[in-house]
């Protein structure tokens, strides 16, 4: 296939636009940077450009990318709406034009945590929320994440009134940037990340292989959303204990952590506020990361 693939020159393409070319795919990279993938400079917000390399390029996949959360503090808010939103409209606008075969956006998991859940305990929650595709009403606290579950919406849209297949990610945290969590104060950098795979982080090769199991199946699939995280140890069963006391519910699944993670300094989180099931991903999509809380003890 031909496959255009916007943020050419972001986090995720590094490790997903080799992908494609080592399965035979050939890869057209759209960015306002230059990359090492990037073949066309230029905004997804662009129309006439966007049309002109849907039409040109004979492109039969669109892998859809654009400013993430990070970006919140290089951006001003008008910037999300005018790429993620007004950019994805004129992505999924000129595939159904050009007669694109399949299109897969890149969300996030963010726009599914509200201020509320967010605040866990402080904001009197008594369990952490237990987080799957069903959940609602969605009230994203930021521009990012209201940007992304508008960009949803268009593509749901679209899907509907033109039959064209679109797979939706909500990926878990797999950009490198350090965290923003509040209790990630307390810990290293590489000590917050590896807690986060019990509940809600993905790797970057893992979300790579994400969007290319999302390619393959979008057809047969018409239109989905799909949670991408680690595969979470938990059940809803331990969202409780899991708000008030996580590091005994940790060791009840993973009983040589403590040790491990003494030996090198690391604390777990003492609260885990909400989990990720991918659950759906795995029975649907066929997708399931392979880097998770058990691959990170394995390291150590």
């Amino acid at each position: 296939m031909r496959v255009l693939l916007t943020g050419s020159s972001g986090w995720l393409a590094q490790t997903l636009a080799p992908r494609l070319a080592a399965l035979g795919h050939h890869v057209v990279g759209l960015d306002v940077k230059p990359g090492p993938f990037t073949t066309v400079l230029g905004s997804v917000a662009d129309r006439p450009l966007v049309d002109r390399v849907l039409a040109e390029q004979g492109i039969d996949a669109v892998c859809a990318g654009a400013l993430h959360k990070p970006d919140i503090v290089r951006y001003p808010q008008a910037e999300f709406v005018s790429v993620n939103v007004q950019g994805t409209l004129n992505l999924l606008e000129a595939s159904v034009a050009a007669g694109v075969q399949r299109f897969v956006f890149t969300s996030t998991t963010s726009l599914m945590i509200s201020s509320r859940i967010r605040a866990g305990k402080a904001g009197g929650a008594e369990r952490a929320a237990w987080i799957t595709e069903e959940m609602q009403p969605l009230e994203p606290r930021n521009i990012y994440g209201v940007s992304k579950l508008a960009a949803e919406h268009l593509c749901r849209m679209m899907a509907r009134e033109h039959a064209l297949p679109v797979v939706v990610l909500r990926t878990g945290r797999f950009f490198p940037e350090e965290d923003d969590m509040a209790h990630a104060i307390e810990q290293t950098e590489e000590n917050t990340k590896a807690n986060e795979y019990l509940f809600r982080r993905l790797s970057v090769a893992d979300a790579a292989e994400a969007h290319v199991a999302a390619l393959a199946r979008a057809p047969e699939l018409g239109f989905d959303t799909f949670i991408v995280s680690a595969p979470t140890p938990f059940s809803p069963d331990d969202c409780e204990q899991l708000l008030h006391d996580a590091p005994s519910v940790v060791a009840r699944y993973f009983p040589a952590y403590p040790a491990l993670y003494r030996k090198r300094g690391w604390t777990m989180f003492r609260s885990i506020d909400r989990v990720y099931s991918a659950q759906r991903a795995e029975d649907r999509l066929g997708f399931r990361a392979k880097t998770d809380f058990a691959a990170v003890l394995a390291t150590l």
